[in-house]
């Protein structure tokens, strides 16, 4: 077990505790979690696992803020424009919580550094806006036995899972070929949504509980406030998931 909680940090974070108590919050001060995408999804999501005290963060994004950001990327100001903005997010979480961990890197994620960058991470949070790096990220979470918390959002329109490898159906299971990429409409309200069903997807995990999202793709529809749940299985001829043996 790492560095004890301290004095300050039992005082900041007295509410979660009364939920899972110490041990739980040490589970949590302890925990790595690697997110992909510094954007409208990965914004909010390190946002609440910083003040929740998940010690040590990792984020990678190659982008630079964009005003056109702006409407959705909350931790991303008029002032950071034109920052890289890993160091944007990095400089915020610093602000927010000094007591945990951040590492931040300005790269593409590509075959050649997935791994590499993921490590040994204990959760990998796909925070992404493309198919492709979501297609890599659940490869190596199956290749590691590191679970993956997708989501995705285009418009009003959400969606969110849980990957739990050696037990659960993979990213691939569930979409066997990527949707057209496309620039997509988005209201910064529902990135923040399905972000925080992931943040909270993180924190059950890594505290040991409620029931995971898992095999079970929740759908948002902001236009008529609704929330669906779509159940799927593994494939047997998944090109991914089937490859690998129970990792549990």
């Amino acid at each position: 077990m790492g560095n004890m909680l301290s004095e300050q940090e039992l005082e900041r974070y007295s509410r979660q505790i009364m939920l899972f108590g110490e041990n739980g919050q040490q589970h949590l001060k302890n925990a790595n979690v690697f997110i992909a995408g510094a954007g409208g999804l990965g914004c909010p999501i390190a946002l609440y696992l910083a003040v929740a005290g998940v010690g040590n963060l990792k984020m990678v994004d190659k982008d630079v803020v964009d005003r056109s950001n702006l409407n959705r990327q909350v931790l991303h100001w008029e002032t950071d424009i034109g920052k890289e903005k890993v160091l944007s997010i990095e400089e915020k979480l610093r602000s927010i919580n000094p007591d945990i961990d951040v590492d931040v890197f300005t790269k593409i994620i590509d075959i050649s550094n997935v791994s590499e960058l993921i490590a040994d991470a204990d959760v990998i949070v796909d925070a992404m806006d493309n198919y492709s790096t979501r297609y890599l990220l659940n490869q190596v979470a199956q290749e590691k036995g590191i679970p993956l918390i997708h989501g995705a959002v285009r418009g009003f329109d959400g969606q969110a899972t849980t990957i739990i490898p050696g037990k659960t159906a993979c990213l691939n299971c569930l979409f066997p070929s990527a949707p057209p990429g496309e620039i997509f409409p988005v209201v910064g309200v529902t990135a923040g949504l399905i972000a925080m069903v992931q943040a909270n997807e993180v924190i059950k995990y890594l505290v040991g509980t409620g029931e995971m999202l898992t095999d079970r793709l929740l759908i948002w529809n902001g236009l008529s406030a609704e929330i669906e749940y779509l159940k799927f299985k593994k494939r047997c001829d998944c090109i991914i998931c089937s490859s690998y043996s129970d990792k549990s």
